[in-house]
């Protein structure tokens, strides 16, 4: 497994990524959180791990670039479950789906059979036209 790559933020805003040594965007960030790397973000003066809270401004950055009209409700659903928060509904969620884990990774894999064609069909109906019951 990749270590996680350590990322500095300074007073002024700004974020460093300390193995390019090179300021970096939160767009960039997010390009590096999908190509698969983990990422822990260090406040520089008072030393607190402040990923969490940056993930969540990445998340925000990024709904808000590809913001979609009606999406408010989903928001207010987040606000209103049990906690009020946007991990408490993420666990209401897995709470919801678990019982269809049970099912296992083949669960939904086995292929529908294919709808006859109108030839097949008749040439069924043709050879056993001729049969009695």
């Amino acid at each position: 497994m990749e270590k996680k790559r350590t990322i500095k933020k300074y007073a002024n805003r700004k974020l460093y990524d300390t193995q390019q040594s090179c300021y970096i965007t939160l767009d960039e960030i997010s390009e590096l959180i999908r190509a698969g790397q983990d990422i822990v973000v260090i406040d520089n003066k008072t030393k607190d791990d402040i990923t969490y809270r940056t993930l969540i401004q990445l998340l925000s950055l990024l709904e808000t670039k590809k913001a979609k009209n009606g999406m408010e409700e989903s928001l207010y659903r987040i606000i209103r479950s049990v906690e009020g928060t946007f991990s408490g509904y993420i666990k209401e969620l897995e709470a919801e789906t678990m019982p269809f884990a049970d099912l296992g990774p083949a669960a939904g894999t086995q292929p529908v059979a294919p709808i006859a064609s109108e030839e097949s069909m008749d040439q069924e109906q043709t050879s056993t036209s001729g049969l009695s019951f």
